[in-house]
């Protein structure tokens, strides 16, 4: 009888970029990471050196009215961070497919703004933004990440502007961007196609004076997909079914059932990988919005093909899948610590009996960690070839806990974290959640 092959342990294909450690505490953080022909900058602050808190001309206590105001100084140190990271892995601001940003209020946008439009030379890729509760250096008030890719034939960026996709010239980003069989969409809200019938489109909206002439959160769910997100993949002659990821910003931790609905209807075989995340109230440009989604989807009739992978994994939400691989990128969705019924699983639990002899971020970190290696196997990578982490924290004081957890599982390893705290998640219970994208070389 022939010996049975053991299985080839994936390869280690993720190379950080710039990394530091920042005392106390031995976190490894790597502002960058270079996978392939892909670069990702994730949880970029306005740091001096990527680490060590905010830099000393953003956060001048001494003389803070001196110089340009506090968020353009915020963001030209954080832009001029992305151009170190870009250059080290090898490519540029050109070749940027993707930006997401997240904000303390809106007061923070429009200098950053301003900013980002230089930076990006009127060419700004597509584009997510809204606000959250805290980040965590004290004086931070935003926090970025970006996607790019490495200048290659036939992997061409190219930006699209379709004309019934109106963007505010203050923001300037081009809702679509093709790049080889990759397909990447902006963040979409239920924001008024005409300005003077806003601010939320009145397809999306509650009639005036009626109590139950419909739900909130599915009137702007629809129109968010049949009139954004369908008319952006259709400019270049993609459809829903070619989604592999999808994130989902929610005001209200209760509108979580209501959207699930409207996203199962819309997503018959299979939804994308879906995580979905609680933003401040307000959380988008419409202080009356309640939802925001952008995607990530391959090009229809490309050699890229899509795998939905499937770890035995249990989900947050029913009908959720655990990840889909999209050629050499892996996306799960949102992951907490749950059981088969949705519920936090009871290993990931402290015993209320003994309420300080247990983590609860440990606890949950290390079974949301455990799951996501199972997940990466499965898809023929490894949980060591993460290229963007984004945590959602309920309390951003576990982050350290959470943090124990990481070195446990990766020991030694620079990591392309983001944490953030978050109002609520939709489990009871869960203090964290992870959204992980993984090269799969």
């Amino acid at each position: 009888m022939a010996a049975r092959e053991k299985p080839a342990r994936p390869r280690l294909a993720v190379i950080p970029l710039l990394p530091v450690t920042v005392q106390p505490g031995d976190i490894r953080y790597a502002p960058g990471a270079r996978a392939g022909r892909w670069v990702f900058a994730t949880g970029n602050k306005g740091t001096a050196a990527f680490g060590g808190g905010m830099a000393p001309e953003v956060i001048d206590e001494s003389a803070p009215r001196h110089g340009p105001p506090k968020h353009k100084k915020e963001a030209r140190r954080i832009f001029a961070n992305f151009a170190k990271v870009l250059k080290a892995g090898g490519t540029d601001r050109k070749h940027v497919v993707r930006v997401d940003q997240y904000y303390t209020g809106g007061q923070v946008v429009p200098a950053y703004h301003e900013v980002r439009r230089e930076f990006f030379a009127g060419h700004v890729p597509p584009s997510t933004s809204n606000l959250h509760r805290k980040f965590l250096l004290a004086g931070q008030d935003m926090e970025v990440q970006l996607m790019a890719v490495v200048p290659a034939r036939g992997f061409e960026v190219m930006q699209h502007r379709p004309k019934n996709l109106p963007v505010h010239a203050t923001s300037a980003y081009s809702p679509v961007l093709t790049c080889g069989d990759y397909v990447f969409v902006a963040g979409q809200t239920a924001e008024a196609l005409k300005t003077e019938e806003g601010p939320i489109d009145p397809a999306a909206r509650m009639p005036a004076g009626h109590l139950w002439k419909g739900t909130p959160i599915k009137l702007e769910t629809e129109f968010v997909i049949e009139r954004k997100l369908k008319p952006a993949l259709a400019s270049v002659g993609n459809t829903l079914a070619e989604v592999v990821k999808a994130q989902v910003y929610l005001r209200d931790v209760n509108d979580i059932p209501a959207f699930n609905e409207v996203w199962a209807k819309h997503f018959p075989k299979a939804p994308p990988a879906t995580t979905l995340i609680t933003t401040a109230t307000p959380g988008f440009i419409c202080e009356a919005g309640r939802i925001e989604i952008n995607t990530i989807s391959l090009r229809r009739g490309g050699r890229t093909r899509k795998r939905v992978i499937d770890a035995g994994v249990p989900t947050a939400y029913a009908g959720y899948v655990q990840a889909i691989r999209a050629g050499d990128l892996l996306f799960l969705s949102g992951l907490m610590a749950v059981d088969s019924s949705g519920a936090l699983a009871p290993a990931a639990r402290i015993d209320p009996r003994q309420p300080y002899f247990g983590s609860a971020v440990e606890l949950q970190m290390d079974a949301i960690l455990a799951r996501a290696q199972r997940i990466c196997r499965k898809a023929g990578t490894s949980l060591a070839n993460v290229v963007r982490a984004q945590q959602f924290h309920v309390n951003l004081a576990d982050f350290h806990g959470a943090w124990q957890a990481w070195r446990r599982h990766l020991p030694g390893q620079h990591l392309p974290f983001s944490a953030i705290e978050v109002p609520a998640l939709g489990v009871p219970g869960a203090v964290v959640m992870l959204d992980l994208w993984v090269y799969a070389p």
